[in-house]
């Protein structure tokens, strides 16, 4: 009997979910956000997302040809970290710049720390931030929707006499002159992807259907966010569409059912992640609104990344016997 049995170390039971259909699937839920970046930016947002997707592809299989390792772009995630980063850029971002959060994201974030499942965190999350501290002016010049109606641009606008009026305005977290049905269809200014609520959700909802993600970050990231800012209207005297604002803007709901939840640099407990949305809530409602950086998404994802270790340590279970093992080993020592 022993001789037809095969050995082998966990997994035992497996399915058929393979990387490269978790990020084609997670692909496809993003397909509303780019689909809605393209109405209302222009096919320029849509070459963004391709390109984006091309160079990441392009910078993983350069890095694992250099290091003699086996080629895995097939796998889809160096094209998921472009579109993620291409989402989180303005639609006017030169090409080159965004070139260069893409090399970056890829290579440092994820190559040069092992590959898909060795980063320590999100790459598309840490290209923004790179991006975002190499190229300020560029990265917070948002484009007004429907702007390219009026204008003609290649790589950037055109210099025109009502190019500052057109083009460039603050994010509805700044400004708050958006209306909240404006800001759930993303008739609004700012990166590509974060401007239509309604798109967005729509790929979240899928993602939690087919299982892709599970409810626990999402939900606790948004409920401690407008937890938080209730009270904080309640106690300064605000609007209460304060809260609604800090939800549907600044690229919350991208963060949290796009990034927040990615399986390499989230803790993998239920408990671990309610604790990191919680952490990102927290994080994102303190740097909104006592920073200098009204979008607090990306540093708060990032930050909450660093501790994720820690959080699995905290929140793992131990396996069955676990405890009359080590009494075993104490008994025999």
């Amino acid at each position: 009997m022993a001789s037809i049995l095969t050995i082998s170390p966990s997994p035992h039971v497996r399915s058929g979910m393979t990387t490269q259909k978790i990020m084609g699937l997670v692909i496809l839920a993003l397909v509303p956000s780019i689909a809605a970046a393209t109405i209302i930016f222009g096919l320029r947002a849509l070459l963004l997302v391709l390109f984006c997707a091309i160079v990441s592809a392009l910078t993983e299989f350069v890095c694992q040809k250099l290091m003699k390792k086996e080629v895995t772009i097939s796998d889809g995630s160096a094209v998921l970290t472009g579109v993620l980063l291409a989402l989180n850029l303005p639609a006017t971002l030169p090409l080159w710049e965004a070139a260069i959060g893409c090399i970056f994201a890829v290579a440092i974030v994820k190559q040069l720390f092992g590959g898909l499942g060795c980063n320590f965190a999100n790459p598309a999350i840490t290209g923004r931030i790179f991006l975002l501290l190499s190229c300020a002016s560029d990265m917070t010049t948002w484009v007004k929707p429907f702007a390219y109606q009026d204008l003609s641009y290649g790589g950037v606008f055109t210099t025109t006499d009502n190019l500052t009026d057109a083009v460039s305005g603050a994010t509805p977290l700044v400004s708050r002159d958006a209306s909240l049905l404006d800001l759930f269809l993303g008739n609004v200014g700012g990166s590509m992807g974060e401007t239509s609520a309604l798109a967005l959700l729509i790929g979240g909802i899928f993602l939690l259907i087919v299982g892709i993600i599970t409810w626990h970050t999402p939900v606790a990231y948004l409920g401690t966010l407008a937890v938080l800012e209730l009270f904080y209207v309640l106690g300064t005297g605000g609007e209460m569409t304060d809260v609604v604002y800090a939800l549907l803007s600044g690229g919350v709901i991208l963060g949290a059912f796009f990034m927040a939840t990615d399986y390499v640099t989230t803790p993998t407990t239920g408990l671990g992640k309610l604790i990191f949305g919680i952490g990102c809530g927290i994080l994102t409602f303190v740097i909104c609104e006592f920073a200098s950086m009204p979008e607090g998404c990306s540093f708060s994802i990032l930050l909450m990344n660093l501790l994720t270790p820690y959080i699995d340590k905290l929140t793992r279970t131990k396996p069955f016997g676990a405890r009359l093992e080590e009494k075993e080993a104490k008994h025999n020592g």
